[in-house]
């Protein structure tokens, strides 16, 4: 097998489910897809710096349901929900028609360093700092070691450090297990935009939850043996 599948994909129906959550016609489905691309792109370039991790989006008839899952909520919301309601008012204007009715539900991430989308920004913003692309690669994946990440791996591409032949280079701790359908693995992928290239970067963080819920027994039992004896 070539690893060429996307994790999230792949494991759509059973671990993860859909981000678009619509039914439409033949006749409706092409001017829905374009509307949802457009949506998460705008909303991806106006918020750059509030750690957006994921778009869901929902459709009925006439209105539209826009679920943002952010680190940074109080930078969406605003003072009194200001920020909410121009967001609203900015997204039917450039992207919803006029019949559309928009709501906009935002939703705080729970763990932020054991998100995908999240590293591959924080990686993203370090290069195009100009820091080091090992560092920057290192320090994400410290930082997802110590939120109790079961598996990571990070791979960036590209004319890396300026250098006149593009090459890729990967850091990994612990394992990855792509082919298992029911393991939760997060994955996402994104750019930095440097003065010399576009640099790809790409993210795998795999969350083993028996590992989480074992880890504190296993340390009260080791703990209760010593006692004992």
């Amino acid at each position: 097998m070539g690893q060429k599948v996307n994790p999230t994909g792949f494991r759509l129906g059973g671990v993860y489910t859909w981000s678009s959550r619509w039914f439409a016609t033949r006749q409706q489905y092409r001017d829905r897809l374009r509307q949802d691309v457009e949506i998460r792109r705008y909303l991806k370039r106006r918020l750059k710096d509030a750690s957006v991790s994921k778009v869901e989006i929902e459709r009925s008839q006439n209105a539209i349901t826009v679920i943002l899952h952010t680190a940074k909520p109080g930078l969406v919301i605003g003072r009194g929900g200001q920020g909410v309601e121009e967001l609203q008012q900015e997204l039917k204007k450039k992207v919803l028609e006029p019949k559309m009715t928009l709501q906009l539900n935002i939703q705080e991430v729970d763990q932020p360093n054991l998100s995908a989308a999240l590293t591959v920004q924080s990686v993203a913003a370090d290069i195009e700092k100009r820091i080091p692309f090992r560092r920057a690669m290192r320090q994400a994946m410290s930082r997802l070691v110590k939120a109790g990440a079961a598996g990571v791996k990070i791979q960036v591409a590209g004319r890396l450090n300026g250098a006149e032949i593009a090459r890729t280079e990967k850091v990994s701790h612990g394992t990855l297990p792509l082919q298992t359908m029911r393991a939760q693995i997060d994955y996402s992928r994104g750019v930095a935009q440097t003065t010399y290239g576009v640099i790809g970067i790409k993210a795998w963080v795999y969350r083993d939850p028996k590992k989480e819920s074992a880890a504190p027994q296993r340390r009260g039992s080791r703990r209760d043996s010593a006692n004992r004896s």
